[in-house]
């Protein structure tokens, strides 16, 4: 239904597929497939074909209302952590080395599967698995979603430079919505605490939950002195990593790096790092507020040690 509906406004505005591909950007075949019926398009795609096609909003409201994954199979050891997720009223998150399943692109959670598998059917039955958890954060209203991405997140190569430059674009989307915030933890940041591992924290309407995971397993705790030492780690962690306008530049930076070169091996990343870590001239606009550039670079940049006394530097009087 939603390909159809695209489809009539692509040729009522007098673009082809490889036109209107050209202007979002995407490849052609990203638009064929979504217009025959055969891949499930991001927010952000129906949002830039509404723009483009002058709609009135009419794709992004239908993206919104279709259950695009009626019928997927989680696997079994995961099967409660999915449902905890169709009901949560809020999620926080700390994920290191791999960004959470919840904010991946399509291309990113595919090259992730392909590392275990060489199954087509059960690598696709798997990303639409995990896409299908994403929809009910993603639109208005949804629950309440504050991640906080260790920097090995966006260093950790995956797939390639072209589906890292997705993945980071993809990150300053949804991080736009209201009820999404999107933190970065800098590895070059002194004295933060960050957990020994990557973990959840769930809160349904009449219970809280802590989750992480080992190799192909769950663990799930709801003892309320547990859930609240890891919400005490959680959010202590969270106000000593950078803002969320902050942490957008950062991952702009890494976005604009991995744009920079030409193909790269799908799974390491030769990257040079001053390229990744160049400053974005350009003032974040976040919610009405304006952030001057020149200071958030220097707090990107410095290295805070909080062991010692911090002293004002003078400065010469105007």
């Amino acid at each position: 239904m939603f390909g159809e509906v695209l489809r009539h406004f692509r040729e009522a505005a007098g673009y082809t597929q490889e036109e209107l591909s050209n202007k979002i950007p995407c490849d052609r075949s990203q638009v064929a497939r979504v217009e025959g019926g055969t891949r499930v398009p991001q927010e952000s795609f129906a949002r830039q074909c509404d723009e483009l096609l002058l709609t009135g909003g009419v794709l992004l409201r239908l993206w919104g209302r279709i259950d695009w994954y009626p019928e997927v199979q989680h696997p079994d050891w995961f099967e409660r952590r999915a449902e905890m997720d169709a009901e949560a009223v809020a999620l926080r998150e700390y994920q290191e080395r791999v960004f959470p399943g919840l904010l991946q692109t399509p291309d990113y959670a595919h090259a992730l599967f392909s590392r275990r598998s060489t199954n087509v059917d059960e690598i696709e039955s798997r990303v639409r698995a995990r896409l299908s958890r994403q929809q009910r954060f993603l639109v208005d209203g949804g629950p309440l979603y504050l991640a906080v991405l260790d920097e090995s997140c966006l260093r950790n190569a995956v797939g390639s430079r072209e589906v890292m430059r997705d993945q980071c674009a993809h990150l300053l989307s949804v991080g736009e919505r209201a009820n999404i915030r999107i933190h970065v933890a800098p590895a070059g940041l002194f004295g933060i605490i960050r957990p020994s591992g990557s973990m959840s924290l769930i809160e349904l309407a009449d219970d809280r939950w802590v989750y992480s995971e080992s190799l192909d397993q769950g663990h799930f705790n709801n003892d309320p002195a547990v859930f609240a030492r890891h919400t005490q780690t959680y959010d202590v962690l969270r106000a000593d990593a950078l803002s969320a306008p902050e942490s957008a530049a950062l991952i702009g930076d890494f976005m604009e790096g991995y744009g920079d070169h030409g193909q790269a091996p799908a799974e390491h990343s030769d990257m040079d790092q001053e390229q990744l870590q160049r400053p974005r001239r350009r003032q974040l606009h976040r919610g009405g507020a304006h952030l001057d550039e020149e200071q958030l670079q220097r707090r990107q940049r410095r290295q805070l040690h909080r062991s010692g006394p911090r002293y004002p530097r003078r400065r010469p009087r105007s």
